[in-house]
């Protein structure tokens, strides 16, 4: 008699029984065997998964620009590659969107200016600026008397679902869940994304690699107004823009295998303070460094 048979057989709140007790063991070997899986990953150790992921590459067909500000607010971009781009999107705005109101009047684009907290006091007579007293977001909500919505809605709203995008972020940490939230379809609409990312905990370790599905991280610039040594290390800084070229229009140089840092066209975000663009080296368990 096989045991199915037998079981077949037995009282049915029986053979229930026995199917708890099957799974409440199996649920403790699980437990009991988690430690094999390997232990959870150190704050330190995700800042060294996360310094590897934001090694830049070289791109055969980018030449790199400054736009904007000659210190904060400045971006580097591939300048060559905004020619199919039809409308910019600019988030983070006050006091002014050095960022957006260049590209405006260089391609003659319309900047769409999101921001809930502090509108644009600087003008850009010269360039075609929208201003909305919104900011972006993972959904559609208001928290604290300020409006959010999502990437998505704010691009429909515009009608420029499905057109080729300039896109730059600096709006404090906010932009790990507004663009987690974010379709790849929409991703994917983006020819470059500059932004400044806050943070190097898991979550922007797994933003990080999932914007590298779509995009070449192509260019870093550590915020010497976030160099801190305790809380970033080996990462020199807490806070650091990021070029992101959509992989649709970037072609990836085969003799340069990485990007060298810092660009001629780099600046200290804060003109007077102390830069810090050199990373530690990692510390692999043999004793070397990388």
């Amino acid at each position: 008699m096989s045991i199915l048979q037998w079981a077949a057989r037995l009282p049915a709140t029986v053979r229930w029984i026995l199917v708890a007790l099957v799974l409440m063991t199996a649920a403790a070997l699980v437990i009991v065997n988690r430690p094999l899986l390997g232990p959870k990953p150190t704050a330190h150790q995700i800042r060294e998964q996360l310094l590897t992921e934001l090694r830049p590459v070289v791109l055969s067909n980018c030449t790199l620009r400054r736009f904007g500000s000659a210190n904060d607010g400045g971006y580097l971009m591939c300048e060559n590659l905004l020619g199919n781009v039809k409308s910019a999107y600019s988030y983070g705005i006050g006091p002014g969107d050095a960022w957006g109101c260049d590209v405006s009047q260089r391609y003659g684009l319309t900047v769409h200016q999101y921001d809930c907290f502090s509108p644009p006091f600087i003008p850009c007579p010269q360039g075609r600026a929208v201003f909305h007293d919104e900011c972006i977001g993972p959904r559609r909500e208001t928290i604290d008397a300020h409006p959010f919505d999502t990437l998505a809605n704010q691009l429909s709203k515009n009608g420029d679902a499905g057109k080729a995008l300039v896109v730059k972020i600096d709006v404090e940490g906010a932009e790990e869940a507004s663009l987690m939230a974010t379709p790849d379809r929409v991703l994917d609409q983006i020819d470059q994304l500059a932004m400044e990312i806050h943070g190097t905990d898991r979550r922007f370790l797994a933003l990080v690699r999932r914007l590298k599905r779509t995009f070449y991280l192509v260019h870093l610039h550590y915020n010497n107004q976030a160099c801190t040594i305790l809380k970033s290390k080996p990462l020199p800084a807490w806070a650091y823009q990021v070029l992101f070229v959509n992989k649709r229009i970037g072609v990836l140089d085969p003799t340069k295998p990485t990007a060298a840092l810092p660009s001629p066209l780099d600046a200290p975000d804060w003109s007077l303070g102390h830069d810090c663009q050199v990373p530690d080296p990692i510390e692999t368990p043999d004793g070397t460094s990388r």
